[in-house]
């Protein structure tokens, strides 16, 4: 069976950042009813929260980059929508 999408992008980031805190939320039944013929299920809409030593040191648009650039494939093909909250270890967060 194919890997979710959720799944692929977890993977990728771990695998790219080694955070110390992530989480992959589908919001796609969210947005139901925005665009026509489209009910909200599967997988269209994303936010991602993500915690990594990596993104020390790097601007908000490059933390941002950097995780649209690792998901390429994911937005390429079915991900219409990803919002990214990235931050480094001891920076507040709203999550």
């Amino acid at each position: 069976a194919r890997m979710s999408i959720q799944s692929a992008m977890e993977t990728k980031l771990k695998a790219a950042f080694s955070p110390e805190r992530l989480a992959v939320i589908n919001e796609s039944h969210l947005h139901a009813g925005h665009q026509e013929h489209f009910d909200g299920t599967g997988e269209t809409h994303f936010r991602v929260h993500i915690v990594a030593n990596a993104f020390s040191g790097m601007s908000r648009l490059q933390r941002h980059r950097a995780v649209n650039d690792l998901l390429a494939d994911e937005l390429k093909d079915s991900v219409h929508a990803l919002a990214v909250e990235p931050a480094a270890p001891g920076e507040p967060t709203r999550w």
